[in-house]
């Protein structure tokens, strides 16, 4: 196992990605990403989750009848995955090389995690020209926000200090070592433009939901759904993008 991968299988060991998204503010995150997900599939498509984590959303996409193939490179979270569905398929792979699959298998890729832990832009533009090689029709990819990271992280949670050489003169994070990647909207067109995919819709997943985890923890039911509403109302509005700790650009290959 490379140390890469191994770091990845030892963070995945100890973090509960499904207990995140049962939570209320993973709710969001979960629901909001479905909801855009179902607005561009159509009955008998096959979905490939390249990075599909223990299977959150591979595993409900193929409760609704959908053709799903999980793709994951770490055996904790294909461990988990493999107990809730025996059935499911999986492939282990990294998602930088998916020569396994041919050209336009599939219809639909959903990438949700592959982009927080490639650190070289080789690799990130990799992953994309390979995910766009392999489906014909749209790709749903997931990232994490810089200035989410900077806000949380290095002031609200104090850490400035121990991480401010790993800040840019104008406070980008700069950190090879660490295993999630941070970016800004600027970095995402211009790989989206190097891959050559057309952007049809940016989203943020969670918004500012992260910022107040412990507040939305409590709400009643009613102010709950409130709230997502509120969220998915605005969450495409630009001016809030940046801020969001998670958006998702909804893509399909130039003509």
């Amino acid at each position: 196992m490379d140390e890469f991968k191994e770091k990845l299988s030892n963070f995945y060991n100890k973090f509960n990605e499904n207990k995140r998204l049962d939570t209320r503010h993973g709710q969001v995150e979960f629901l909001t990403s479905l909801k855009y997900i179902h607005e561009y599939l159509e009955p008998g498509d096959k979905i490939v989750d390249i990075g599909a984590g223990p299977g959150r959303y591979s595993l409900y996409l193929k409760s609704e009848g959908y053709d799903v193939t999980a793709v994951e490179y770490v055996r904790p979270n294909i461990g988990m995955l493999r107990a809730k569905d025996k059935y499911i398929r999986i492939v282990e792979a990294n998602a930088v090389d998916l020569s396994m699959f041919k050209d336009d298998e599939f219809d639909v890729g959903i990438m949700f995690g592959p982009m927080y832990h490639l650190y070289k832009k080789e690799d990130r533009l990799k992953a994309l020209n390979e995910a766009k090689r392999i489906c014909r029709k749209y790709l749903f990819v997931t990232y994490i926000m810089n200035e989410y990271a900077v806000i949380e992280y290095a002031f609200k949670d104090d850490n400035y200090r121990q991480i401010k050489d790993k800040l840019t003169a104008d406070f980008h994070i700069d950190d090879p070592d660490n295993l999630f990647f941070q970016v800004r909207i600027e970095d995402i067109d211009e790989l989206n433009k190097e891959a050559g995919l057309k952007l049809l819709k940016r989203f943020a997943s969670d918004g500012p939901t992260d910022y107040m985890r412990s507040v939305i923890n409590k709400m009643d039911d009613e102010t709950f759904e409130a709230y997502l509403r509120f969220h998915q109302a605005t969450c495409e509005r630009k001016e809030l993008l940046g801020a969001s700790s998670h958006i998702v650009d909804v893509l399909e290959k130039q003509n």
